[in-house]
């Protein structure tokens, strides 16, 4: 994750009135969405403490203190946390907490203390949002999709399946789902795309897709899991109903099932676990925030960048 150019911006923006002569430190507060280990952020693979980390390391060359605060997912503590930023004196504050009411609390308390505020992935009234663009990693979903579908069953009558928390009533949701579909649709103006919910919960999409593929024998499925978790449960279905052959998954994520390892700079692992595998990010300032991973397990081998060819 590029954080320290992410830094290194704010202070060339003018991050408070010093000049640079006078080599000023600033005083810079995370607050993070949640650290409780175990929980990813944005289904993305990452937990809460790496986001931390990779703060600290792009920290340690810039005139920047750092405070870390973490909000564990609630709204009352991400105020409180807000308010002991203030009471710290601190630059700016950059918060990522997904609560509405929270956020506007916690803009109103910054502005009263005359405290600039930057949002990450959620939006906090009049601060700056740094977020993933969830329609463009759709659209490098749907383009994966329609690309592999006319390379390698031309002619063939395909279906599209979308697997993820489909009832989710936020905009990344709908967005990445929108995304997809008027992506894929460029190429394969006729696709039908049939909706599987896993509603929130991704082991579901193991038992939805087994069902769904009963109903649809011999058909070329063209699959699109809203996250990486979800894709491992999709592939558990196709493999048990030995569907190999007639379908490929497109999945949106950065999750260690997939990807294996990472290292210090966040770069992926070469070598994944379990697929070919290889990732596409969409415009994101933070370059975690919007990624689409396109992978296949089966007769064919995905790669990025408008490239595909039979596996050998």
């Amino acid at each position: 994750m590029r954080r320290r150019s992410f830094l290194a911006g704010l202070l060339t923006c003018g991050l408070g009135p010093a000049k640079a002569a006078e080599a000023r430190r600033f005083r810079i507060a995370l607050a993070n969405l949640d650290e409780t280990p175990g929980v990813t952020l944005e289904g993305l693979g990452f937990s809460g403490a790496e986001l931390r980390r990779s703060f600290e390391l792009a920290a340690r060359t810039l005139p920047v203190d750092m405070l870390y605060f973490d909000n564990a997912g609630d709204g009352a503590r991400a105020v409180a946390n807000a308010e002991a930023a203030i009471a710290a004196k601190v630059d700016l504050l950059i918060e990522y907490n997904a609560d509405a009411d929270a956020n506007a609390e916690i803009a109103r308390r910054l502005a009263v203390a005359g405290i600039p505020a930057l949002a990450l992935v959620d939006p906090v009234p009049g601060a700056p949002l740094y977020g993933p663009d969830n329609r463009a990693a759709g659209r490098i979903t749907g383009h994966a999709l329609g690309a592999f579908a006319l390379e390698t069953w031309p002619n063939e009558q395909v279906l599209g399946v979308l697997i993820g928390d489909l009832a989710d009533p936020g905009p990344a949701i709908s967005d990445r789902v929108q995304g997809i579909t008027e992506c894929v649709h460029v190429s394969l103006p006729a696709l039908k795309f049939a909706s599987l919910d896993t509603g929130g919960q991704s082991v579901r999409a193991d038992a939805l897709l087994a069902k769904f593929l009963q109903t649809q024998r011999g058909q070329r499925l063209l699959i699109a899991t809203l996250n990486d978790l979800a894709a491992v449960y999709a592939r558990n279905a196709i493999e048990m109903n030995r569907r190999q052959s007639d379908c490929v998954i497109v999945s949106q994520g950065l999750d260690r099932n997939i990807h294996g390892g990472a290292s210090e700079k966040k770069e992926i692992d070469p070598n994944p676990p379990t697929t070919a595998a290889v990732s596409c990010s969409a415009r994101s300032p933070i370059t975690w925030t919007a990624t689409a991973t396109t992978y296949c397990h089966w007769p064919c081998v995905c790669l990025p960048a408008r490239r595909f060819r039979r596996a050998r």
